[in-house]
């Protein structure tokens, strides 16, 4: 357990009013919590902002600043909470799946926990698309918000898989071998600078509110709700309105992004 994690300000942050149990109903209440108050999000990225890892510049983003994070961020925040409640949770790397079946490199993190002895998929930084939920890695499918997931063995992979009409859909590849925190250092620095990174390349904000699932990438706003999916071309001038009002985030209305307003311009606004 991190001794500086302070569980008291995240729990306000995420809406609840008591610690949960150290059970798995906890860690769903925790997760659940999790996901509907923490946006997704990589404006630090597009403000020329690094990305820090380390315990207190992370409740210092996600829970004072009341920001969101990608998943290095959500995750590792996550982990603090699920010990400070008494959960173990066990770090690991995936990689991210697409249609073209390119293979990607290691730059999503997740996490298992076990319960009832069984090994669940925990997972708060996938954005819009992703669980609400603890899953079990036992190909078990589950119904939450509006989606249908299941994670398939592959070897000793387990593949996060979500339901597409009547269809399977791989989402990320979870990987078994033991994670160290210089390997997500490594992978956070390649994911937040490389130049053809899709964080790099694109703005974006995620959120899953009761009921809708909110995705931004760039100035392309969708929401799902339940198999209906609305679409709209946003201008440039809605962009920190629509990310303060829909995201709950706090952004300076003079905030310029790198995928949208350019690299020099952005970098200008954090020197």
């Amino acid at each position: 357990m991190d001794m500086t994690f302070d569980l008291a300000a995240y729990l306000k942050r995420v809406g609840l009013a008591a610690t949960p149990p150290p059970d798995l109903d906890g860690a769903r209440t925790l997760h659940r919590a999790h996901v509907m108050a923490i946006p997704f999000e990589n404006l630090d990225i597009q403000l020329g902002v690094g990305i820090k890892l380390d315990a207190a510049s992370l409740q210092q983003k996600l829970v004072q600043r009341r920001r969101g994070g990608y998943c290095f961020e959500q995750n590792a925040l996550f982990a603090m909470a699920l010990a400070a409640i008494g959960v173990a949770a066990e770090p690991r790397e995936a990689r991210v799946r697409t249609v073209s079946g390119a293979l990607l490199p290691r730059t999503h993190m997740a996490l298992v926990i076990a319960f009832e002895g069984r090994d669940w998929l925990a997972d708060v930084g996938f954005g819009g698309d992703g669980l609400v939920e603890p899953l079990p890695l036992d190909g078990t499918p589950a119904e939450q918000e509006g989606r249908g997931y299941r994670a398939m063995a592959e070897g000793a992979r387990r593949i996060l898989q979500m339901r597409s009409g009547e269809t399977w859909v791989d989402q990320y590849a979870l990987l078994p071998d033991v994670v160290y925190p210089i390997d997500f250092e490594m992978a956070n620095w390649f994911t937040s600078t490389w130049p053809r990174s899709p964080f790099v390349q694109t703005v974006t904000a995620q959120r899953v509110t009761a009921g809708a699932r909110h995705i931004l990438r760039n100035l392309t706003y969708t929401v799902t709700r339940g198999d209906v999916a609305e679409t709209r071309e946003i201008s440039r001038a809605e962009l920190v309105p629509l990310l303060r009002s829909i995201f709950d985030l706090d952004v300076p209305s003079e905030s310029r992004f790198a995928a949208l307003d350019g690299l020099s311009a952005a970098l200008q606004e954090t020197r």
